[in-house]
């Protein structure tokens, strides 16, 4: 599984409709369903944007195409950001072969 953060904000048409229909925000997590993507978390906040999501997806292509038609309908801007597990990316850090350090190069 591949976790995405999702920071989404309302434009003044995804306003209305929340605040005519509030179950639609729901109905987005089911659409998102149908390409794998399971929303494990979802809050409102208060500030310069209206949703944090922690989603969890099978395939990230699919995801893309489903975030792009989700922005395209003109009542939500979204960003998504790829997260990584603290103890995965130590993993990482650890094993992955280095590109090198400029420090290293006068060596």
């Amino acid at each position: 599984m591949t976790v995405f953060i999702v920071i989404s904000s309302l434009t003044d048409k995804g306003a209305e409709t929340v605040a005519e229909k509030p179950e639609r925000i729901k109905l987005v997590n089911e659409e998102l369903a149908k390409v794998g993507a399971k929303v494990k978390e979802q809050y409102l906040v208060f500030g310069d944007i209206d949703f944090i999501n922690v989603v969890e997806v099978d395939d990230p292509e699919k995801f893309l195409k489903a975030i792009i038609e989700l922005n395209s309908r003109g009542t939500v801007r979204t960003r998504s950001y790829l997260a990584i597990p603290v103890d995965r990316a130590i993993d990482v850090l650890k094993s992955a072969p280095s590109i090198g350090h400029p420090k290293e190069k006068g060596k």
